[in-house]
């Protein structure tokens, strides 16, 4: 029986424990994450453990959710030990699950407990990790500096000020690259509620009217520009389906005209308002050299009570199982035949999808950079041992392994660059165990620089940091 998380964890082979002592030490360039400019400027110590650990982390509240933990244990104002408490009783029972592993190594790396968290144990972890926070060296730049991170992108809509960005890069006592990635995702939806109001906040932070489709899509060149002025290298994109549906300019316009009265539209006017949208977007991002990433297939807030009560990323989103790669081709082949393909990374939730969007990365590369459009790593509800050996299986079957830009930790925890080292396991047993069946030869130098590029240095390269 082999120990429980030891050095070797998720390592099988000996190929595997080379490859990883090659690449477990590369920095972090951690190029999509949610975690908050404000939080890193201000760079508060947590109050406890609770804070840390499960402040904020949607994936553990649904855990406690599905082990019949109270609201109130789980995002109300309950005592934070009872919190803790509960969550530890959850997670005793969810046995194989990726969160069972990231607690451990979370709390094996940042607090040097290597105790099972378990009902019985969790009062000694609770005042041992609470005497480690109370010993200074647990803030968020702290916890980003010593997890080896040089860059991350967070998530920014164009309508931010960016004024923490402006803050920290200015800071020379704090030398970790933290720039805004472009996420214009309310510009897109035209149908939604939120429209009118991101509306008017995009007019109020530049100052400029925006009454026609023509002037949106100048002041979000405009806006574009600004962020580029602060470091921007990635823009992020969430639909629920591809949209593919072209129209012609006058037709946006009487769209856009239509919105902006609050006029209910129909699903047609909305993907034909998003197809060609995107497609100016990713014109724009072409001429920029920026790095475009297209999040596809997450239904939200399906418990439209609770969505109601405590908001949005709070738990309630899960895979649509639509078919998506028609409309994918077709809406990535309109861009590259206009010139005005990106770089692109394609994130499919619905795992059905994976090898298909691996498939149509086949079909549009550039001699421009290895891997021009690529799939992402295995995303939310595939970011697990079998999730992410399957989108690495792909690649290796249908794509190529050593032009795979790696790992992110899509988060909103400061705890999660644990999540690299779980990946970096996991990436280097595949190699070894294609290494040690005789497919590939012990080639430990190729290979090293392989897992080392597929870490760290691959993203480095495409994304211009």
């Amino acid at each position: 029986m082999k120990a429980f998380m030891d050095k070797d964890f998720l390592l099988s082979t000996d190929t595997a424990k080379e490859l990883y002592a090659a690449c477990k030490d590369e920095p972090i360039f951690d190029w999509h994450c949610h975690l908050s400019p404000k939080e890193i400027w201000e760079d508060k110590t947590p109050r406890d453990l609770t804070e840390l650990l499960l402040g904020g982390d949607h994936y553990k509240w649904s855990l406690m959710r599905n082990y019949g933990v109270a609201e109130e244990l789980i995002t109300g104002g309950a005592d934070p030990y009872d919190k803790f408490a509960a969550f530890a009783e959850a997670l005793s029972a969810a046995v194989g699950n990726p969160i069972y592993h990231w607690t451990h190594l979370e709390l094996k790396t940042y607090f040097g407990i290597e105790t099972p968290l378990s009902p019985k144990t969790a009062k000694e972890i609770w005042d041992k990790a609470n005497a480690v926070i109370a010993g200074g060296g647990m803030s968020p730049r702290s916890l980003i500096k010593n997890s080896g991170v040089v860059a991350l992108c967070t998530t920014d809509d164009p309508a931010d000020s960016l004024e923490y960005h402006k803050l920290i890069a200015g800071d020379e006592s704090f030398d970790v690259k933290v720039v805004p990635a472009f996420r214009p995702d309310k510009a897109l939806a035209c149908g939604a509620k939120t429209f009118m109001p991101w509306l008017a906040a995009m007019e109020y932070e530049t100052g400029d009217k925006i009454t026609t489709y023509a002037e949106l899509k100048k002041v979000l060149v405009k806006r574009m520009d600004f962020f580029m002025a602060m470091g921007t290298v990635a823009t992020d994109h969430a639909f629920l389906s591809a949209p593919f549906r072209r129209a012609e300019e006058n037709e946006l316009e009487e769209i856009f005209t239509k919105a902006k009265k609050g006029a209910a539209l129909t699903d047609c006017e909305i993907e034909k308002y998003q197809t060609e949208l995107i497609r100016f977007l990713a014109s724009e991002y072409k001429k920029r050299g920026w790095v475009m990433e297209l999040h596809i297939g997450a239904l939200r807030n399906n418990n439209t009570a609770l969505f109601a009560e405590l908001g949005p990323d709070t738990g309630f989103d899960i895979p649509d199982d639509g078919s998506n790669i028609r409309k994918l081709a077709a809406l990535l082949d309109s861009m590259y035949r206009d010139g005005a393909l990106p770089k692109t990374v394609l994130f499919p939730l619905d795992p059905a999808e994976n090898l298909s969007f691996e498939a149509v990365t086949r079909c549009f590369q550039d001699p421009g950079a290895r891997g021009w459009v690529q799939t992402g790593a295995a995303w939310w509800y595939n970011d697990h041992i079998n999730g992410i050996r399957a989108m690495l299986k792909n690649k290796c079957d249908v794509g190529v392994l050593g032009t795979f830009v790696g790992m992110v930790t899509d988060s909103r925890s400061f705890l999660s660059y644990t999540r690299h080292d779980y990946f970096r396991r996991i990436l280097c047993d595949l190699v070894g165990n294609i290494v040690e069946n005789g497919e590939y030869p012990a080639d430990l130098e190729t290979l090293s620089g392989l897992v080392r590029g597929v870490s760290f240095r691959n993203a480095e390269v495409y994304f211009g940091l």
